[in-house]
């Protein structure tokens, strides 16, 4: 089983993909935006085609009380496209506080201010998917 996540924002897009065995979650290549749609959905999916991908997991980035914003419509529509390109089915998940979890777990880390700018998107996918992963084990109703 091999599932993809996105962390979808304005200037990047972080990736990640589990293991075979959908244990863990590993980093892929962070997408840089330039305004191209079509090629930022082609990236994305080459990598599900690459790696088989059976799920596409989008991270939704809702407001602290649980509502839908800008963000969120954003990343919808991201998934939109994918879905007009590829037969992957996509799961929506909420991604509240991700990339501060990222960005804290970076400065724990001694990160510098650089590197932490370039990682955390890649890092805040690997929370989506890792989260929605122990999700699947635990085998709870969402």
């Amino acid at each position: 089983m091999r599932i993809i996540a996105l962390d979808v924002g304005t200037k990047n897009i972080g990736m990640a993909v589990c293991d075979p065995l959908g244990i863990t979650a590993q980093s892929l290549e962070t997408i840089r935006r330039k305004g191209d749609l079509e090629a930022d959905v082609g990236k994305v999916a080459a990598a599900a085609k690459t790696y088989g991908a059976e799920t596409i997991v989008v991270g939704l980035p809702k407001n602290m009380n649980g509502s839908e914003g800008p963000s969120c419509e954003m990343a919808k529509s991201f998934a939109a496209e994918i879905e007009k390109v590829l037969p992957t089915p996509i799961v929506f998940w909420d991604e509240r506080l991700t990339s501060r979890v990222a960005e804290q777990a970076m400065i724990g880390a001694d990160v510098s201010r650089k590197k932490r700018k370039q990682k955390v998107d890649a890092l805040a996918a690997i929370l989506i998917l890792q989260n929605y992963l122990d999700y699947l084990k635990r085998g709870e109703p969402r």
